[in-house]
């Protein structure tokens, strides 16, 4: 869903596609290496092999620039490893360009761009769907994207669309009005979380007198007030093609696409020069305002330390001890960045990073992450600490600035640094395996530092670092002096569990259908496209069974020199004892914390070294294993992998020290409301002794045992229940026989343990539950009921009904109605949860305390309405369109793909399901759809649960 965007670990990462976190950041135009003009042999030596090893070729080396007549910017990229397209729209203007009183405007604006144009008065979601395209947008700093990925042959279409809302679209004062609740619910949500309210308030302190000080998505005071002529404004002065760069990445032909963009953008006219330049008349220039640069140098002038000032506390309602410190930065453009990214790497990555080692092994924190950002007029760099149960945040804040100190007084070893220098380049490796990642990366880099090639230098920047420039880098902007700290506080009763037996109100509604949506106007404003889908390559894995069980599929694909690992081992959470809810998880989570062999810190450095990860969630039905490496590390990364599932020691310090950071986590999860709701309605439609009702409780945590936690992995990790599959750069055979020696001896004893699910019944009328949560500003609500398992013959069927219903929160039934023309919802979806043993119908929203129970009532009415009436044989049509050409379109994602061989496996299917998925769904009738609707959807026997403030539970559902 569109929104905003905040910043996290790694330089220039990508950008999120899902809910609202996308990730941006910009570096150093100047290559950081003018700042080292000797260097040894030696290095030169070592920097090579660093390079080929990691950075085979460059990742813009077949990137075409070309600027249309009008100014328009474009950067295509030729990658033909499948039929998919990206079109990404990159305007260069952000929060950067407000001003207090109309904070938010850019973000106010990006959403009002779906609203339809002059020549398609129609919702642009609705458009994007019927064309199956994996559509999105954000709005940054620095600049407002929008992006969509498709089959190949609705490319032209994606940029009709695109070159028609540059520049003709409409906002209309009653859409403006219904989208405004809409961005105010999307803030009402941020509001949620103290993690946020917190750094609003250091990030104000620190740009008192920049845009950068301010929240990107804005404040409900400003939303409130927005005009249409204020939104008309900005548009026509931002959105033109000479402010304005188009990405494209995928399966095309160069000449002829640029021969198509002309012929589509060339006709815009550019816009004044004048009118480009900044509203922001009292913000600020490049680096005015800013805590630790000007601001700083003035108080050291009188003789004043800014340390010395008091830190922010916030003492708000919320759980869990924060610390936030904030150090002001250069801005993109200056040499320094490379080595400052190093240095993050170096305090906060991984176990055996610095701040880690001295904040969370300690005990003093459960967690500790930071990131660098840098921008165009700025940057910072944000330390987030979260507090360890009953500890202080000055003593956590002296510690930090101990540890900080430490590293600058004694320096780091070179190991350390080649370590950290690995995992950045990496990890910027790792996350361009797939076009819409490449195509991110290209548009950031060239609407923030102005050169799509700053990557590539960037990553040359960083192989070049060294030692001394960590440390200098530290004494230059690490200071006390510099730093902006925050304390949350929280002042209200720690939660300890949601109740197990919540007081339920019934209640029962009335009905008035409205007129269904109609896709006829979908279609009449759609751009012409040939609708038939291209035939994707019919590539299945090869699939391997060794006789301890183990079940392997490998899938060779020379496209990128990485690869993806997935793997599911049947040790899910469904097998908790009633008493020691959470043991499953307990056991995930510490496999990595010591084998017979080698202790945390080594399994930790082990990967690091090669910058590869390896991850083990739990999950109701299974464990699921995530792992990427770089082609040539795939050994390393197997043989850690085999040596924790089969040789887990569960040190007792670790597993203590996780039982305190699950405490912790357990009580913050406990203040979301998106939380608190999910579990409640679990527990609502699942009754005790059921394996889908137990959650993890503080006393539950407690009850766990090391014994226990031996136990559990002695019965359930089997490699008779594990599937692994691998996707990537490697030989087949040579890759067998490595998976075969590391895990053959991997040994099975008698049967693996089973469960059988009982029959659960449908409630027998409206269940509504609405757990109270003080003092949020937004309240969630889920809604359903038990569905279907992975195996009934409706599934096809009710996944193109889930589509018309729920399936986008832009272009389905609830999406039009409850959140477009509503505006009651900023996100609103609708899911079939179709699992081996169970199913759950879900919708899920989340709304304004005071719209709640309207949008409850609206959603039931559609669910009332498809139920009785059914769908018409367009919607149907629409729909499998859309969901073919998103299966097709996730193909081409490797982790995405590594993800759907493996599942196809653990559900049991034909390795061909794969392939056979897209028929499936195109067979799927008009009358099957309506009889799912009759079967599936019961709108009077449904559980609702909403989570937020008090005022709720004295609402009932109208």
């Amino acid at each position: 869903m569109y929104g905003f965007s905040k910043f996290y670990k790694y330089p220039l990462p990508l950008l999120l596609l899902s809910l609202w976190l996308v990730a941006v950041f910009l570096l150093s135009e100047q290559p950081a290496h003018s700042q080292h003009p000797v260097i040894s042999n030696k290095e030169k030596y070592q920097s090579t092999l660093l390079a080929k090893r990691i950075m085979p070729s460059t990742l813009t080396e077949n990137v075409r620039k070309t600027v249309l007549e009008n100014g328009l910017t474009v950067l295509t990229k030729e990658v033909h490893t499948a039929p998919v397209v990206t079109v990404q729209v990159w305007y260069k203007v952000g929060s950067r360009n407000e001003e207090p009183g109309v904070n938010g405007i850019a973000h106010q604006l990006e959403h009002m761009m779906f609203k339809g144009t002059r020549n398609r008065p129609i919702q642009f979601g609705r458009l994007f769907s019927a064309l199956g395209s994996d559509s999105n947008a954000f709005t940054s700093y620095d600049q407002t994207a929008y992006y969509g990925t498709v089959e190949r042959n609705k490319l032209k279409a994606l940029l009709v669309l695109e070159a028609d809302r540059m520049r003709n679209s409409q906002i209309e004062p009653e859409q403006l009005a219904s989208e405004k609740r809409v961005v105010i619910s999307e803030l009402q949500g941020y509001e949620n979380s103290p993690e946020y309210r917190l750094n609003r308030a250091v990030m104000q302190a620190v740009f008192p007198n920049h845009a950068y000080g301010l929240p990107v998505g804005g404040t409900k005071a400003d939303v409130e007030k927005f005009e249409v002529e204020q939104v008309e404004k900005y548009y026509r002065n931002f959105y033109s093609p000479d402010n304005a760069v188009l990405v494209i990445v995928g399966d095309f032909q160069t000449a002829n696409t640029l021969e198509t963009i002309k012929e589509v953008f060339g006709k815009l006219p550019r816009q004044d020069s004048a009118a480009l330049a900044s509203p922001r008349a009292s913000a600020g220039g490049r680096g005015q305002g800013s805590r630790g640069s000007r601001g700083a140098e003035e108080q050291r002038s009188r003789g004043e330390s800014l340390y010395s000032l008091s830190p922010i506390v916030l003492r708000e309602p919320g759980v869990g001890r924060l610390l936030q410190v904030v150090y002001p930065l250069p801005d993109a453009n200056q040499p320094d960045v490379p080595a400052l990214d190093v240095m993050d790497y170096i305090l906060t990555e991984g176990r055996n990073s610095r701040l880690y080692q001295a904040l969370v092994e300690s005990g003093l924190a459960s967690e500790v992450t930071a990131s660098v950002t840098s921008l165009r007029e700025s940057g910072w760099y944000e330390v987030l600490v979260t507090a360890g149960a009953k500890q202080d945040l000055k003593k956590i804040d002296s510690m930090l600035s101990s540890a900080i100190a430490n590293v600058a007084e004694k320096g780091m070893t070179s190991e350390e640094v080649e370590r950290a220098k690995t995992q950045l380049t990496a990890d910027v490796i790792l996350s361009n395996r797939d076009i819409t990642s490449q195509a991110m990366r290209l548009g950031t880099d060239e609407t923030t530092v102005g050169d799509y090639r700053y990557t590539d230098r960037y990553l040359a920047a960083v192989r070049l670092v060294k030692p001394a420039d960590v440390v200098a880098v530290i004494n230059k902007y690490l200071t006390k002096e510099a730093r902006t700290v925050g304390f949350f506080e929280p002042t209200q009763k720690r939660i300890t569990e949601v109740p197990d037996k919540p007081d339920l109100t019934q209640t029962t509604e009335n009905f008035s259908p409205g007129a269904p949506v109609l896709f006829s106007e979908v279609m009449k404003y759609l751009p012409p496209v040939d609708l038939a889908t291209d035939a994707i390559a019919q590539v299945l894995p090869d699939e391997f069974k060794f006789t301890n069980g183990l079940r392997i599929l490998l899938l060779p694909d020379q496209s990128t020199p990485t690869v993806t690992l997935s793997g599911h081992i049947q040790a899910g959470t469904e097998f908790d004892p009633d008493n020691q809810a959470g043991l499953a998880a307990f056991v995930a989570d510490n496999l990595l914390n010591g084998t017979n062999s080698k202790d945390v810190l080594t399994i930790a450095k082990v990967l690091a070294e090669r910058g590869a990860s390896l991850d083990f969630q739990s999950y109701r039905e299974g464990v699921h294993i995530e792992g990427d490496s770089l082609a040539e590390d795939l050994p390393i990364l197997l043989e850690i992998l085999a040596d924790v599932v089969k040789n887990s020691n569960f040190p007792v310090k670790e597993l203590e020290l996780h039982r305190q950071q699950t405490l912790t986590d357990l009580q913050q999860e406990l203040d979301e409301p998106s939380e608190v709701a999910r579990r409640v309605f679990v527990q609502s439609i699942y009754p005790k002794k059921h394996p889908l009702h137990t959650f993890p409780t503080e006393e539950s945590l407690q009850q766990i045992q090391r014994q226990d936690v031996i136990d559990f992995k002695a019965k359930h990790y089997r490699p008779d229940t594990t599937v692994l599959a691998l996707v990537g750069d490697f030989d087949l055979n040579k890759v067998r026989s490595l998976i075969k020696n590391k895990f053959g001896d991997w040994e099975v004893s008698g049967q693996a343990p089973t469960l059988k699910y009982p029959p659960v019944a449908m409630p027998e009328k409206i269940v509504s539950v609405n757990p109270v949560l003080p003092d949020k500003a937004q309240a969630v609500t889920y809604m359903g009921y038990t569905g279907i398992n992975r195996y009934d013959p409706r599934f096809q069927a009710a996944l193109v009904l889930n589509q018309i219903l729920g399936g986008d929160t832009l272009s389905s039934r609830l999406g039009a109605e409850v959140r477009d023309r509503q505006g009651l919802s900023y996100g609103i979806y609708s899911s079939f949860q179709a699992g081996k043993n169970a199913g759950t119908f879900l919708i899920e929203m989340q709304t304004s305390p005071e719209d709640s129970s309207k949008a409850i009532a609206s959603t039931r009415q559609i669910l009332q309405q498809i139920h009785q009436q059914g769908v018409t044989a367009l919607e149907v049509e629409t729909a499998k369109r859309t969901l073919i050409s998103n299966y097709n379109v996730s193909l081409a994602n490797p982790e995405e793909l590594t993800d759907r061989i493996l599942m196809n496996e653990v559900y049991g299917l034909d390795k061909g399901e794969l392939h056979f998925f897209t028929d499936k769904i195109q067979k799927v009738t008009l009358d099957q759809v309506n009889q799912a609707a009759r079967e599936l959807l019961h709108p009077d026997k449904i559980v609702v649960v909403t989570a937020g403030p008090s005022v709720l539970a004295e609402k009932s559902i109208r």
